[in-house]
């Protein structure tokens, strides 16, 4: 059977000038999951924006230039099927989408981020009464802030951003974290690859990411049912995103 991925033909748009909607970026996933399904996502609504952000913050990405907002609907659109599949079906998808999110809090947006994905996903699953308890794992080179203001008086998600001096360290706070926050009904993993060696971070390598991937697979099936489901957020290097995409999926499917 073959292993299965969320993506829509139009992340291909470069939709602004910056690194996350570079010209390649996504091509690099793609050519690399080429033997993998592709499971299309609609957009997501405003309603299922207003979610997580304020009305004055979805005016604002609306009257923003060219395709940023119809690209940002398809980003959240993406995450909300990931984390659907997640709980109706039993199927961990990786959600291989664009903009990335978790830079966007309820009121603001930067850092190549417009709608915060994960969080808007979660906030659906909440909704629609779902689930009662999830964490978000991120391990993004990049500390989450908009995640972290959407939950941070939450008693329904912990949010987690991953830090660690070596690489040792980095996995092992993951397993760390895992053991502490074990009654959960689902984990969202906002999965940025910037920290890889030929990156932005300089630290992990690709069979780091797959061992990542496995560990949440592992501490899911036995804790939360197996639901879990991952987002793309960083990761620039063309020439190794799509290798470490593959590599944790592999470990996390």
């Amino acid at each position: 059977m073959k292993k299965k991925v969320i993506f829509h033909k139009d992340y291909y748009k470069v939709y602004t000038s910056d690194p996350a909607a570079d010209s390649g970026r996504m091509e690099s996933i793609v050519e690399e999951l080429h033997d993998f399904e592709f499971i299309e996502p609609k957009p997501a609504s405003d309603e299922d924006i207003l979610l997580a952000h304020t009305e004055q913050h979805l005016l604002r990405v609306k009257e923003s230039r060219g395709q940023v907002y119809p690209m940002a609907l398809l980003a959240a659109g993406g995450a909300i099927l990931a984390g659907e599949h997640a709980c109706d079906q039993g199927d961990p998808l990786f959600a291989a989408i664009r903009p990335p999110g978790h830079h966007a809090s309820p009121e603001g947006f930067w850092g190549f981020c417009y709608f915060n994905n994960i969080a808007i996903a979660i906030k659906k699953l909440l909704k629609d009464k779902k689930i009662n308890k999830a964490a978000i794992i991120d391990f993004d080179l990049h500390f989450g802030d908009g995640t972290n203001s959407t939950f941070s008086t939450s008693s329904e998600v912990i949010y987690y951003h991953v830090e660690g001096g070596t690489r040792e360290q980095f996995i092992q706070n993951i397993r760390d974290f895992l053991q502490d926050h074990s009654s959960i009904d689902i984990i969202g993993v906002s999965a940025g690859f910037d920290r890889h060696e030929d990156d932005w971070g300089g630290l992990l390598t690709t069979e780091d990411y797959r061992t990542i991937g496995e560990i949440i697979k592992d501490f899911s099936e036995k804790s939360c049912p197996g639901c879990r489901f991952a987002v793309l957020e960083g990761g620039y290097n063309h020439a190794v995103l799509g290798k470490n995409v593959r590599a944790f999926i592999e470990g996390f499917q």
